[in-house]
């Protein structure tokens, strides 16, 4: 089951679970340290896939104004490669589709992943450049 919420409508137990998981992601499993928890955290959406109760899938979309971006793309490693990654990011796909329709979609992308991201019709527009020591390049879908 995939839930969209904002950062006030989760529980208590939801919010520990997507902030447990993204740290174990991206600064435990990826070796990084950095303020994984941050301002966006207070009016984003969160969209997560559960079944029985566990994450098994997360993004979050943030409105940047001008444009939408969604990132925090994650699928806990007990459940990779069963096409997660890709229904996680086409739920958030439509879900910005739905909420924000014509705004452009501009995210930062993990270099190794472009190819993933241009399967949806994202176009890299940057270089790679390092964010946090880690190859990332700026990618834009627009509508």
């Amino acid at each position: 089951m995939v839930s969209i919420k904002s950062t006030n409508e989760l529980s208590p137990k939801e919010l520990i679970d997507i902030l447990k998981a993204r740290v174990a992601v991206f600064v435990v499993e990826q070796n990084c340290p950095y303020q994984e928890v941050d301002e966006d955290d207070y009016n984003d959406l969160h969209v997560c896939l559960v079944e029985n109760d566990h994450l098994k899938a997360y993004t979050r979309i943030i409105d940047k104004g001008d444009h939408i971006t969604f990132g925090r793309v994650l699928v806990m490693k007990e459940y990779r490669k069963a096409g997660l990654g890709e229904k996680i990011v086409s739920q958030t796909i439509e879900e910005i589709k739905n909420k924000f329709p014509n705004k452009p979609i501009q995210i930062q992308a993990q270099a190794y992943l472009q190819k993933f991201y241009e399967q949806f019709g994202f176009k890299a527009i940057s270089d790679v450049y390092l964010e946090d020591n880690i190859p990332h390049l700026d990618m834009l879908m627009k509508f």
